[in-house]
């Protein structure tokens, strides 16, 4: 009879290492050992599971019943119990706020329902460091069938139609960047993935390097083929130690496995990429920034036009997109752009991921369908608002974003709404503030952020948010005018009309979006 083989699925994203799950992975392998289970249980080291409040956290398959909050005490009670006698144990297992039992299953915990997993399709169930594991998973299938039955013309028709916009903030259609950059005549010719990730409690990019690097790099592959590219550079903040080795390892094998250098899978095409680890300059998220801080020149913007797919890295045109852009390629090729479009809505398509934090029960990072509410995040995904507390805003698109209130709860989630509602999309961090929290504080947290990662070229930027945050210091501290209101709607449009890149142009949202549906705070702190 042939044994019934468990596989434990232990998250060892940053996160859950930072709670001890290595020492948990050495715990349980000695107590697996030491119980005589190595032929019926095998521990499977995964990347990021998601549910980032419950770490360090492991799913057992394939009957994937959830624990959570372990620590290297709890293993040997959990082997004995569970694995050597049959009795899943249930202080372990995950317990929604408004229950009094647990949930076993991942399948019924509510934080993953709602979900659609494309960019994030393998988090938890494959072992970043293992090129099998994702091979097993129809990995480097897209690759193949671009090299062998698709023009490079056939990709971008793909990836245009799709609907595809850039995840990484502006939302600019992926298809039609690389179709312009396409039709540049001069050569060579460059894709950047951008890995720079600055905004306060955002670890999206981050998580799908530690758990799925491969797909990151089939994307790659694929955009390169697609656009004529024979050598590309991933851009990553040097503060992701787990993340660069993962992606360093997963490059590696790659290389091993014919996947990148010459003549890939045996065809005419070359390709090959390489890692460039970045400061951590919140100001390297803009395109022009980050090429020139690969460039080793100061991480300062330049005027565009000529936009970077026309004049990027060493004066050549360059395809930049983040992260979760390059996620999603193989799958649409694989899948078929119609079936990507019938995800979202009519103008968002897709998914979105999300790294859900603040007052919230359950913190983590989310893929969502555009379109969904945010109540639906807070409440069915998020589980709500801890101790019963009322809901008073979600800020969206990070130190760039706006704060939306509670009373517009009901938003969807797509480009357009977000924008019309004060804030933005950006790269995913979406922080829910409670009944509790200050208005005025928030908005001064942010602009002293992005008043100290301004790079200092534009006045606008530079002595705008020197004076923003004067001002806002001056509310908080009881020492406001009631004409500073005025003063700093003036000057924040100011900013916004007359700085150079992304981070002087959104630099006033977090003001004015709390001036627009929080004013009433203001007035307290200067009346009261």
């Amino acid at each position: 009879m042939a044994v019934r083989r468990i596989e434990l699925m232990l998250c060892t994203g940053t996160g859950c290492v930072a709670g001890g799950a290595f020492r948990i992975y050495e715990t349980l392998e000695e107590e697996i050992k030491n119980q005589g289970l190595e032929k019926e249980v095998s521990v499977v080291i995964t990347g990021c599971n998601g549910f980032c409040g419950q770490g360090p956290l492991l799913v057992v398959q394939p009957d994937e019943i959830f624990y959570g909050f372990l620590t290297p005490e709890d293993i040997p009670f959990l082997v004995q119990e569970h694995f050597l006698k049959g009795r899943p144990v249930k202080k372990l297992m995950f317990t929604p706020p408004e229950k009094k039992e647990p949930v076993p299953l991942l399948t019924e915990i509510p934080f993953f329902k709602k979900q659609i997993l494309v960019a994030l399709r393998n988090k938890g169930i494959i072992d970043p460091e293992k090129i099998d594991d994702y091979i097993a998973r129809d990995g480097y299938t897209a690759l193949e069938k671009v090299l062998t039955s698709m023009t490079p013309d056939d990709v971008v028709d793909e990836i245009t139609h799709s609907g595809l916009r850039g995840r990484g903030g502006a939302g600019f259609p992926t298809g039609e960047k690389w179709k312009i950059c396409m039709a540049e005549q001069k050569t060579p010719k460059y894709i950047i993935c951008n890995c720079d990730e600055g905004d306060p409690g955002a670890y999206m990019d981050r998580s799908v390097f530690e758990s799925d690097p491969h797909t990151v790099i089939e994307g790659m592959i694929i955009g390169a083929y697609a656009i004529g590219v024979s050598h590309a550079y991933i851009y990553v903040r040097t503060e992701y130690p787990l993340a660069i080795k993962r992606m360093d390892l997963a490059i590696s094998h790659a290389r091993d496995y014919g996947l990148l250098g010459n003549n890939i899978l045996g065809t005419d095409f070359s390709f090959d990429l390489e890692i460039r680890e970045g400061s951590g300059a919140f100001v390297c998220g803009e395109e022009t920034s980050l090429i020139h801080s690969i460039e080793g020149k100061g991480p300062e913007p330049r005027q565009r036009p000529p936009f970077p797919v026309q004049l990027g890295i060493w004066d050549s045109p360059t395809v930049i997109n983040n992260v979760e852009t390059w996620a999603n390629i193989p799958v649409i090729i694989n899948r078929g752009a119609g079936w990507f479009s019938k995800i979202g809505t009519e103008t968002s398509k897709g998914t979105k991921i999300f790294s859900l934090v603040g007052k919230i029960n359950n913190t983590g990072l989310i893929e969502v369908p555009m379109g969904i509410t945010l109540r639906e995040v807070v409440y069915d995904i998020g589980g709500g608002i801890p101790d019963n507390k009322k809901l008073k805003a979600v800020q969206t698109g990070g130190p760039s974003g706006g704060c939306i209130p509670s009373s517009m709860i009901d938003v969807p989630i797509d480009y357009e709404s977000l924008t019309e509602a004060g804030s933005m999309m950006g790269s995913g961090g979406m922080i829910v503030m409670d009944e509790d929290s200050c208005m005025v504080d928030v908005a001064k947290f942010f602009t002293q952020f992005t008043n100290d990662e301004s790079c200092g070229k534009c006045t606008t930027c530079r002595d705008g948010s020197e004076v923003f945050l004067e001002i806002l210091t001056n509310i908080q501290n009881g020492d406001g005018k009631e004409e500073d209101l005025e003063f700093l709607e003036e000057l924040g449009n100011v900013i916004k009309d007359a700085s150079m890149c992304g981070l002087g142009t959104t630099l006033p949202n977090p003001v004015l979006s709390t001036l627009k549906y929080f004013r009433d705070e203001y007035e307290a702190h200067i009346k009261e």
